[in-house]
């Protein structure tokens, strides 16, 4: 029973550790389209990209999207129900 306030603390260290770690990751894959972007058109990307390297990237930026959509929507409900409880 002493051990669980420990863990969980242990727990959300380690949970803050891992988001640092996606920030960087997350920015080096934005600084990589970036660079895409800025040297290629997306009609030369789309003809002569392989498609199953666009295909993959094109999941997993669609990934990416859904699951930080659906954090920054827990978020908002998370700031309005605190804006709500303090107009109370």
């Amino acid at each position: 029973m002493l051990n669980e306030p420990l863990s969980k603390q242990q727990g959300i260290a380690r949970l803050i550790a891992d988001l640092r770690s996606a920030k960087v990751e997350l920015l080096s894959a934005q600084c990589a389209a970036d660079r895409l972007r800025m040297h290629y058109s997306v009609e030369d990307i789309v003809s002569f990209g392989e498609p199953q390297a666009l295909k993959g990237a094109i999941a997993s930026a669609g990934a990416l999207c859904r699951f930080f959509a659906s954090i920054e929507n827990r978020m908002r409900q998370a700031e309005q129900q605190e804006k709500n409880s303090s107009q109370v």
